[in-house]
């Protein structure tokens, strides 16, 4: 069963938090594929990786730019993985693959919007119901992620 990690976004918008946890993934040897809820939305992440700070840029592909497999990340609003990715990043609740074809999921959803976190509140009970190995992070006052719960210690 995958390890899936949610992750609270509090202090943080995606456009900041994406950035670190793909850096943070790619050091570790992940691949990753990073779904959205739109065609529009796939553009702006697409863009925000090659501009999001000065001095470093993440190397991805989107359909339509970038040969899939050689992609270390892809950006889609569909439900694939030409890239053999290992990593599923889920952002803004976008519909996902079956998180049994990875080894780590990543749900990343806005604290700030009610209707986001009662879907992550739905989609943890169903995934705990799976036997999925889940974490829950929160962000402390200096942008820190914390673990706040382990479905496995529970």
């Amino acid at each position: 069963m995958a390890r899936i990690d949610f992750y609270h976004l509090q202090k943080w918008p995606l456009e900041r938090a994406l950035p670190e946890l793909l850096e943070r993934a790619l050091a570790g040897g992940f691949r990753a594929v990073v779904t959205t809820g739109s065609p529009e939305r796939a553009k702006d992440l697409d863009s925000l990786l090659w501009t999001y700070t000065d001095d470093s840029w993440l190397p991805h592909g989107s359909p339509g730019g970038g040969e899939p497999g050689e992609q270390p990340v892809w950006i889609t609003d569909s439900a694939e993985n030409p890239n053999g990715a290992n990593l599923l990043v889920i952002t803004e609740g976008a519909d996902f693959l079956d998180p049994a074809g990875f080894e780590r999921v990543l749900d990343l959803f806005d604290g700030a919007v009610p209707d986001d976190v009662a879907a992550a509140r739905r989609r943890w009970a169903s995934l705990r119901d799976a036997g999925h190995d889940l974490r829950y992070w929160q962000q402390d006052d200096n942008g820190r992620w914390t673990e706040r719960a382990n479905s496995s210690k529970s």
